[in-house]
């Protein structure tokens, strides 16, 4: 009396072949997880002073159109004046003449800057929000816009620099006199 099979395995073939895939199965959790997923980053594609620019949106707290912005006598040129944001007001900078671009009219368009204290940084058009893999941007400082240029990224109608919103506060802390560890240690 032959092993009885099936599809042409002998049923010792099969628990054989069971046992090596409850193996597989039982060591694949003794395994680091692998990640198919590229680390993407997600973008706002901006124009200012007739340029395109890229923001990254981690860097970002909000984005407002048509926010009235009240008008502020001064030195400054890339101040626009005060806006309004849940209460708190917020001083609004032209990010064209921050990065050395002459004004070009209102700009319409509002991005509250992540972290303290707050801050918009003001733009004339919204390209669109991208995701790129992380490996798409070349992070090299690039050496205009004020300091304010962290790395270039190709999008649709060619390479964009991307501003660094925190390079974009340092360098309005630096307009305005303000000292940062000042501020903070006046705080504590």
């Amino acid at each position: 009396m032959g092993v009885a099979t099936l599809s042409g395995e002998s049923l010792l073939d099969v628990g054989g072949r069971i046992d090596r895939l409850r193996g597989d199965f039982d060591r694949s959790f003794t395994e680091p997880a692998r990640s198919h997923d590229v680390e993407h980053v997600e973008l706002l594609a901006v124009g200012a002073g007739g340029r395109p620019y890229a923001l990254r949106l981690s860097q970002t707290a909000g984005l407002h159109p048509d926010r009235p912005v009240t008008p502020l006598p001064g030195p400054l040129p890339a101040l626009l004046g005060l806006a309004g944001f849940a209460g708190t007001v917020v001083p609004v900078y032209d990010l064209a003449a921050l990065l050395g671009h002459p004004g070009a009219g209102r700009p319409r368009w509002l991005v509250l800057a992540a972290g303290t204290p707050m801050l918009a940084l003001a733009f004339h058009e919204l390209h669109g929000h991208v995701r790129v893999a992380a490996d798409a941007i070349v992070t090299e400082a690039t050496a205009d816009g004020g300091g304010c240029l962290r790395g270039m990224v190709t999008l649709r109608g060619g390479t964009q620099p991307i501003v660094d919103v925190p390079a974009a506060r340092a360098l309005v802390h630096s307009l305005t006199g303000h000292d940062p560890a000042t501020s903070e240690e006046i705080a504590r």
